[in-house]
């Protein structure tokens, strides 16, 4: 009788090892929420790339402003300098046209003041002899015709040069001192619009500075949204792969649960023929069960999972790691797990943790929390109590946790991790708990 249990656990071994060889460790699933928040993500990005656009485009149109408008400045500061230079120029003017209208009144007062000294000389001499100079009194009293001759000749001497002269020079002088009062009042202007031009340029060229720095300012910023733009614009490619990456997981994840769904039936359509054809020549035989402990009384059952889930606090975690006997070694996933070296590892993960403490009270679950999430009733997740499943991520599929009560969980959390006590995480939590017992 022993020997025909022991070869049926052993064909059963067998049979279960050499299917489970057909279908590789399953792959990474990311979950529903995940992909949502990679989209969510890869939109974001893509709302923030059409905004720097937007904001981009706006900058460019303004720098673009600010280039005529230097380029307007610019031209209004070489009008002022052109400007400037022909007030300068005509200042110049005028000022030698001043000086030159100086000379010519001072000669003309010098001249003069000589014409009316010889006069005054001429008209002190007549006086002297008894003579009224510049009259026909001066021919009266001449002793002989030489003498009126003599007089004559020095009436009409006087009369032809030194008076004709005095009013020429008068004139003169009154033309010259209009020519100099005309050049100095063209200097004055032409000095006031030298000032003017020189403040006209120095205003143009502070406009034109004040523009080239505007301009440098946009340029900056219009630089730096160009580069803000472009490293949103890769976020958003990563982004999208990651979208992709992720599809394309869950894709391979789809395919890989219907590869396991498929072994399970063959795994299980081969164990019932192999019990069947143990059990054949002595029906009194009972199909044996996996090596397991002995469950507890049906009174004692919920403390039992729970005391065995706690007693493996601190075991390392290792992906793909633990069965109904135990930690075991895990499996290399290609990815995290392998990073911490799982696979090297004796320890559970989350839901070889749980095949451990339900073996305890006789319920032997499959290694997938997801199958996990389907073995029992579903419980609202608000009526939960100890020794429920609590589970986390589409069809349950991300993570398993066993129910401590007051807000507590027992847990295998993630690589680098041990089994450990933790709050309840709300985030992500699946509505409804899993109630074996």
């Amino acid at each position: 009788m022993l020997t025909r249990l022991c070869a049926v656990v052993v064909l059963m071994t067998a049979v279960l090892t050499g299917t489970a060889a057909a279908v590789p460790p399953p792959p990474p699933n990311p979950s529903d929420a995940e992909i949502s928040a990679s989209r969510a993500e890869a939109d974001a990005k893509a709302a923030r790339v059409g905004e720097l656009t937007g904001r981009l485009t706006q900058a460019e149109s303004r720098l673009q402003e600010l280039v005529d408008e230097v380029s307007y400045k610019r031209e209004l500061a070489n009008k002022s300098r052109v400007d400037l230079e022909t007030a300068i120029s005509e200042a110049e003017a005028a000022r030698r046209d001043a000086a030159n209208a100086r000379v010519e009144a001072d000669a003309a007062t010098a001249a003069v003041e000589k014409s009316r000294k010889e006069l005054d000389d001429f008209a002190a001499a007549s006086y002297a002899q008894g003579t009224t100079v510049g009259s026909f009194s001066a021919y009266i009293g001449a002793k002989s015709p030489e003498d009126l001759l003599a007089r004559a000749q020095m009436l009409e001497a006087v009369s032809a040069s030194s008076l004709n002269r005095l009013e020429q020079v008068t004139r003169d002088q009154g033309t010259a001192a209009n020519l100099d009062a005309a050049a100095r009042a063209a200097l004055k202007k032409a000095e006031e619009k030298q000032a003017a031009a020189d403040e006209a340029k120095k205003v143009a060229e502070q406009a034109q500075q004040a523009a080239v720095e505007a301009h440098s300012a946009q340029a900056a910023a219009t630089e730096a949204l160009q580069s803000d733009k472009d490293a949103v614009e890769r976020e958003l490619a990563a982004a999208r792969s990651a979208v992709g990456g992720l599809e394309a997981q869950r894709q391979q994840y789809d395919q890989w649960t219907e590869a396991k769904r498929r072994e399970d039936e063959e795994n299980a359509r081969r164990a019932a023929a192999a019990a069947a054809a143990a059990a054949a020549p002595k029906p009194q035989a009972q199909a044996p069960r996996p090596v397991a402990s002995a469950p507890a009384p049906s009174g004692n059952r919920v403390q039992t999972v729970i005391n065995r889930a706690l007693a493996q606090r601190g075991v390392i975690y290792a992906w793909g790691g633990g069965n109904y006997n135990g930690p075991t070694y895990g499996v290399r996933d290609g990815g995290v797990a392998d990073s911490f070296g799982d696979y090297r590892k004796i320890g559970f993960d989350c839901s070889g943790l749980m095949m451990y403490a339900f073996a305890g009270a006789g319920v032997y679950l499959p290694h997938y929390s997801g199958y996990q999430y389907n073995s029992g009733r579903k419980v609202p997740l608000s009526q939960m109590a100890p020794g429920d499943m609590i589970f986390w991520g589409p069809g349950g599929g991300t993570h398993v946790a066993l129910y401590l009560g007051g807000g507590m969980m027992v847990e295998a959390p993630h690589s680098g991790a041990v089994v450990r006590i933790s709050p309840v995480r709300y985030g992500g939590i699946m509505p409804y708990v899993t109630r074996m017992l």
